[in-house]
């Protein structure tokens, strides 16, 4: 089957398998592999990229349902040479260690944030619920996605001024 996937800003068209995973189409027909493959049963989070801005499993997501959507990775998030700050963030408040879970963690984060700026502990922790990490804790994450929201909302503000 022929999809056009827009991923991360740039249209893809490509003949797929109907089987074939989003997360395989990412890797390895785009050569995107910020995506990470780790249970391929939606468990662990590794895999989470956003469609049309909603986090999604693309462990568990045929590439041909993102035909004529809008996938953006963890590769999507640097714009222009400069990292999102949701990045920024998570080096600043250590919300990473192996990394492995960071892609998905980053962009459930900025959905978040997109919808509610100001999450509180609880808030963030049920929007990474579906994403599991062995390393940190979940208390830098949280405080990652928490700063990214402040910065981002003082940023706005200096904007508008």
């Amino acid at each position: 089957m022929e999809v056009t996937i827009t991923v991360n800003g740039r249209t893809h068209t490509k003949s797929v398998e109907p089987r074939m995973l989003l997360v395989h189409f990412l890797r390895e027909e785009l050569g995107l592999t910020g995506t990470h493959i780790g249970c391929d049963s939606s468990h662990c989070g590794a895999c989470t990229v956003l469609v049309d801005g909603t986090p999604l499993k693309s462990c568990t997501y045929l590439a041909v349902m993102a035909n004529g959507r809008s996938v953006e990775t963890v590769e999507g998030l640097k714009q222009g040479g400069k990292l999102h700050v949701i990045q920024e963030e998570f080096k600043e408040q250590h919300g990473l260690q192996c990394g492995y879970c960071t892609p998905g963690m980053m962009l459930v984060g900025k959905a978040l944030l997109e919808e509610n700026p100001n999450p509180t502990d609880d808030e963030v922790r049920f929007a990474i619920s579906g994403n599991i990490c062995r390393c940190t804790g979940y208390m830098n994450i949280v405080k990652s996605i928490q700063a990214a929201g402040k910065r981002m909302q003082a940023e706005s503000a200096d904007a508008a001024e």
